[in-house]
């Protein structure tokens, strides 16, 4: 059996590198950043390094909301596609930055893609 794309990736030190450029670019974005008024961004970065390592083939930690339910409130503000769109390159960038291997950041924004309706409660 191969190595899940986490452990390809460097495991946890790789997701929590990820997860703290990730947060800090989003946060930089104001198409986005408003979003996260209202949101405790040290739990949000666990949680969001529980997820990604879960659906990367990790450990699953995962306790959080599912999908839908955690972005209703988003959506409700305004959340939409072009907002998904600025998260999603966001993410992407950061894995570039961190010389993911192209066909691993391929795989990951696949799995990020299939999460789009659900975010997005369409």
């Amino acid at each position: 059996m191969s190595d899940s794309i986490y452990e390809q990736i460097g495991g946890a030190d790789a997701v929590e590198a990820a997860v703290d450029i990730f947060y800090r670019k989003v946060l930089l974005d104001n198409s986005i950043s408003g979003f996260f008024d209202d949101t405790d961004m040290a739990a949000q970065r666990d949680k969001q390094k529980a997820f990604l390592t879960m659906v990367m083939g990790g450990p699953n930690e995962y306790t959080g909301k599912d999908l839908r339910t955690a972005h209703a409130p988003l959506v409700e503000k305004g959340l939409n596609e072009d907002h998904f769109t600025a998260v999603a390159g966001h993410l992407q960038t950061t894995l570039e930055e961190l010389d993911v291997p192209e066909n691993l950041v391929s795989a990951i924004m696949t799995v990020a893609a299939s999460t789009k309706d659900d975010v997005l409660n369409r």
